[in-house]
C-alpha cells in the first residue's frame, strides 16, 4: 500500500480506491452508450463526468492525479520482423 511519506504513491502511481455505486438500471444504461460513443470503460466516464463536475464547482482536488490514459496499454519494443526481402 502507499505511504503517506512517499505522498500517497506506490512505484509512481497513485493507488485507486474501488466504490461499489448502485445506479438506476435507465441511468447506467445511458452512461454505458455515452461512455462507448466515446471509446471509454464505464468506470473512466464516470470519473471523466465526476472530475468536471468537481471542476464546475469549484472544487476540484489540487493533488488529484491525471485521468489514466485511453486505450490499451503502450506495448514494449516491437520484436525483429522474421521475414526477409533477401529470401525472395
Amino acid at each position: 500500500m502507499a505511504s503517506p511519506a512517499d505522498g500517497g504513491r506506490s512505484g509512481g502511481r497513485r493507488e485507486r480506491h474501488a466504490v461499489l455505486l448502485r445506479l438506476d438500471p435507465a441511468v447506467h444504461e445511458a452512461l454505458t452508450r455515452w461512455a462507448q460513443d466515446e471509446f471509454r470503460s464505464v468506470n473512466a466516464q464516470v470519473e471523466l463526468v465526476l472530475r468536471n463536475a468537481l471542476r464546475a464547482a469549484g472544487r476540484e482536488p489540487r493533488n488529484a492525479g491525471p485521468l489514466p490514459r485511453r486505450g490499451r496499454p503502450p506495448s514494449g519494443p516491437s520484436p525483429p520482423s522474421s521475414s526477409s526481402s533477401a529470401e525472395e
